[in-house]
């Protein structure tokens, strides 16, 4: 008796062993850690459009609760560079990502795959110092401007730029944040800054003209922005990888909805701490079911293939890749099936045209 109790625990430990490291053993996930650049003017972290709304709403500690599974979110003041930092060293599962952050970081190596779309055409605006006469970009040559580096607003403005024959180069161009580079414009201690809708609030306190935008330019420079994932974290866990885009599909058929869109700004001017006007700025003359649309169509993933060439060519990386091989649809359609969605939002395949053949 003595005897089959000393062996059976070093035989258990050894079994227990070989379990751990057979071929397909998962761990459970006890925790889903969550990235997302930290947009907020304010002391609350927002990340806006289907981000806020999830988050706000608590929509995937709901989904997970059940399970003991938490959800960890990390807003990011440093934005992509910093994130793809945290994925390089496996520190997070999932980003909700810009497109230029999403680029830098896998032409950099990093294992990832484009699971769904959160936003397209948001538009980029040029803010300059308010009275100089500046009505385009060449007026500003060999002038300093502001650009969020490594960020998707980098990636608008070189989009912008290429279309009109011009580069970084042309300009003197400061790496700053938002915030920064609002309260530098405002000082007066910039040129211009090229930014988000935000800019509209030193436009209305007469801090800041804004003669230039990515409205009326069929989608050139426009920003977009998609959730991104480990590839270690889909293969480990495909079914929670579902569910997180379940949930995500979720958010984006309420900010769908253009009846909610008064709610949704509300909700943001509460959470980044951003006037109203500015969302409305942004959102008025826009089509909800378009701008969230979670889809991966043609049109987005071409738009991601058109920003590879821009990256490549303005030097903010040294290898493409073959988007077709970083996008997969696998999580989304089974979402959109379960959600009975698969046909709620149009799929483009171009700016503006639709695609008849879906």
């Amino acid at each position: 008796m003595n005897l089959s109790i000393k062996w059976a625990k070093p035989l258990l430990l050894v079994a227990l062993t070989w379990l751990l490291a057979a071929p397909g053993f998962v761990a459970a996930q006890t925790v889903i850690r969550i990235a997302v650049p930290d947009i907020s003017a304010g002391p609350k972290p927002a990340g806006g459009g289907v981000v806020d709304v999830i988050y706000v709403n608590k929509l995937l500690d709901k989904e997970f609760a059940k399970d003991g599974v938490e959800v960890r979110w990390t807003f990011f003041k440093g934005a992509g560079p910093a994130i793809n930092e945290a994925l390089a060293n496996h520190q997070v599962d999932l980003a909700f990502l810009g497109d230029l952050a999403g680029v830098i970081g896998r032409a950099n190596g990093l294992d990832t795959r484009l699971i769904a779309a959160l936003g397209r055409d948001i538009n980029g605006f040029l803010a300059v110092v308010p009275g100089q006469g500046v009505t385009d970009l060449n007026a500003l040559k060999g002038k300093q401007v502001a650009v969020f580096r490594g960020t998707a607003l980098q990636l608008s403005f070189d989009s912008v730029l290429r279309a009109q024959g011009l580069s970084e180069r042309d300009f003197r161009v400061v790496n700053l944040d938002l915030n920064a580079a609002a309260a530098a414009l405002a000082a007066r201690r910039i040129d211009a800054l090229w930014g988000s809708s935000g800019v509209f609030v030193l436009r209305d306190k007469g801090l800041a003209d804004v003669p230039v935008s990515t409205q009326g330019k069929q989608g050139v420079g426009t920003l977009k922005a998609g959730l991104v994932a480990s590839a270690d974290f889909l293969k480990a866990h495909p079914e929670l990888a579902t569910r997180v885009v379940r949930t995500v599909v979720q958010a984006s058929q309420w900010l769908s909805d253009k009846h909610n869109l008064d709610a949704y700004i509300a909700l943001e001017q509460s959470q980044a701490n951003v006037p109203a006007t500015v969302w409305r700025n942004e959102l008025a003359s826009s089509d909800p079911a378009v701008t969230f649309s979670p889809l991966l169509d043609t049109y987005f993933v071409d738009a991601f293939k058109r920003d590879v060439d821009t990256a490549k060519q303005q030097g903010l990386i040294r290898r493409p890749f073959d988007v077709d091989q970083w996008v997969d649809r696998t999580y989304l359609t089974q979402a959109l099936r379960e959600l009975n969605l698969t046909n709620h939002w149009q799929a483009y395949r171009a700016y503006g045209q639709a695609d008849k053949s879906i």
